[in-house]
């Protein structure tokens, strides 16, 4: 039987897929990926990815400004970010890709915390979900999201955390992204995890052109590997290929608006 799966963290505006997206959106219908969410990372991104949401069934957008790109982040993209999300467009699915990142040099942490608090409160006043990037950040973030209580909560994409600290994320109402990582025999800790979590957390992306699968390193990741990264949960898990599927899905629009 084949599933219906939905890409729900890839940055489908940049390359190999800029240029050839259809293509590239072929390969994954027929692997059976048949909605793929975009996140952007900086303000010049969201004309493009809005535009490709627009012209390309199943791509959906969401806007945000991410913590790597700190630096370029000040109160003119903030407010560029509060205009497009008041005119409401359409396949406008959530605010991301926002976050914490401890990992990157000089990680100007007193700003991003400042720049995601404001994007937590748009998407709190756009009643929004929240696509969450976390490294080396996970006690932190929850914490404002603790605080912020955004109304639609989120996903915290491509973890690889500890189980307590996604069962933190879980408590506040946050479902987990999982990825590529679970793929590597060597990334015990993250499978183990996976394994573990209650079915009706868990959401499936790829991250890509980001985080390749064992086997694909040195390549691009693409989306129609989200179904190898659920193969590869299915055997991590006791449940069926079915019911896993069948809750993936269901989390999927529990949490995002995929119409239009």
């Amino acid at each position: 039987m084949m599933h219906d799966f939905t890409d729900t963290h890839c940055h489908f505006d940049f390359s190999p897929f800029s240029g050839h997206e259809r293509e590239s959106l072929a390969l994954a219908e027929q692997a059976g990926v048949r909605r793929i969410i975009v996140p952007t990372v900086t303000a010049d991104r969201f004309v493009r990815v809005l535009k490709l949401a627009r012209e390309y069934p199943p791509l959906f957008a969401a806007l945000g400004l991410h913590p790597l790109y700190i630096a370029g982040h000040h109160e003119p993209e903030l407010e560029q970010l509060a205009a497009f999300l008041a005119s409401r467009p359409p396949k406008l699915v959530a605010v991301g890709e926002i976050g914490l990142d401890l990992y990157m040099e000089d990680p100007q942490f007193e700003r991003q915390q400042r720049v995601l608090n404001a994007q937590l409160k748009l998407a709190k006043q756009y009643d929004l979900p929240v696509i969450l990037h976390s490294r080396r950040s996970h006690d932190q973030l929850a914490a404002m999201l603790r605080r912020a209580e955004v109304p639609r909560r989120g996903v915290v994409h491509g973890f690889a955390g500890s189980l307590s600290q996604a069962q933190a994320f879980i408590r506040l109402g946050y479902y987990i992204g999982v990825g590529g990582t679970i793929s590597y025999e060597r990334a015990q800790k993250t499978r183990n995890v996976m394994a573990q979590l209650p079915l009706t957390s868990l959401l499936l992306e790829t991250d890509a052109p980001d985080m390749p699968l064992a086997g694909y390193q040195g390549q691009a990741n693409r989306p129609e590997r989200a179904v190898e990264v659920f193969h590869t949960l299915c055997q991590l898990r006791s449940e069926s290929p079915d019911d896993i599927a069948a809750h993936l899905q269901h989390n999927t629009h529990a949490l995002f608006t995929l119409e239009g």
